[in-house]
């Protein structure tokens, strides 16, 4: 086993409460008087008159996939140059737009910015683990509420095959991920769910004159945003047809996958989550597709 059962246990938890949470956020962009009345899925408009990219459903994959590998590249050449500042601004606006659009349809635009706002500067420039993974629960249900209604199942299947393919090409072949992973976790902002193994450990050595306090490094167990991200919005996309509940066997299934892959794999070794999530999604899926 990868990890500890403790921190397996809490990571499996995080993720499949990241699911349900982002299809609940989702679930609430949906205007369902009116989906009711066209038999259309009918959408909320987004805080602050924010856009949804103007894409067709079936090419919506294409932007996507453009976005991951420009933001990718973007964040090598931070990790390049050692901009850590310009990566944590980034980071800032990101988790501030996804969660103000999260918090949105319960507590209105005004409150979610303000919330947002106070909750982003500190998990990125006072980061503490509580409130980096309680924001990283809802981050990805605005990300949802973004991507979900451009998107159909024909667009979501092509995504994720492709996303698959890339997470084991960047994790075994090419290993930028890994040093993605490792330059997110040393500046102390990852995207993604973070649990450590135990609290920072102080020793403090004595000369005559100072004294010099040493912390021990935390060994973190972690999860990238992206094998959150993607298992959610295929989720959501099965959700505009099947509807909240029946939806819920992706998750559930999903989360099915990650436990076994942390089961499978080995420590100290990096592993594409996104085959099993997919493998996870696509069981799950077919389920509905038998049975509902």
């Amino acid at each position: 086993m990868k990890h500890t059962l403790k921190v397996t246990i809490t990571l499996v938890a995080l993720f499949f409460l990241s699911q349900f949470m982002g299809m609940i956020i989702t679930n609430e962009y949906i205007d369902h008087e009116k989906t009711a009345e066209t038999g259309v899925t009918t959408w909320e408009e987004l805080p602050y008159d924010f856009e949804r990219p103007p894409v067709e459903e079936n090419k919506s994959f294409i932007l996507i996939i453009t976005a991951v590998l420009i933001g990718t590249g973007l964040l090598l050449l931070l990790v390049r140059f050692k901009k850590v500042m310009w990566w944590k601004v980034w980071f800032f606006l990101s988790v501030l737009i996804c969660l103000t659009i999260a918090l949105n349809p319960f507590i209105g635009q005004q409150f979610a910015f303000l919330i947002s706002f106070i909750l982003a500067l500190i998990k990125v420039f006072r980061p503490n683990i509580f409130v980096h993974n309680i924001t990283e629960i809802f981050v990805y249900g605005g990300l949802a509420a973004i991507f979900v209604p451009i998107m159909n199942m024909y667009s979501v299947f092509i995504l994720l095959f492709l996303i698959s393919v890339y997470d084991i090409y960047a994790v075994w072949k090419s290993k930028h991920m890994v040093k993605l992973a490792r330059f997110q976790t040393e500046s102390n902002v990852f995207a993604g769910l973070s649990i450590p193994y135990n609290p920072p450990k102080k020793e403090l050595k004595k000369d005559k004159k100072i004294k010099v306090e040493k912390i021990e490094k935390i060994k973190t167990a972690i999860l990238g945003g992206g094998d959150v991200a993607f298992p959610l919005l295929f989720a959501g996309v099965a959700m505009k047809t099947f509807g909240f509940f029946v939806s819920l066997i992706i998750p559930l299934f999903a989360t099915i996958a990650l436990i076994f892959l942390f089961i499978k794999s080995k420590k100290d070794k990096f592993y594409p989550a996104m085959p099993f999530l997919t493998a996870g999604c696509l069981v799950g899926y077919g389920i509905i597709i038998l049975f509902f």
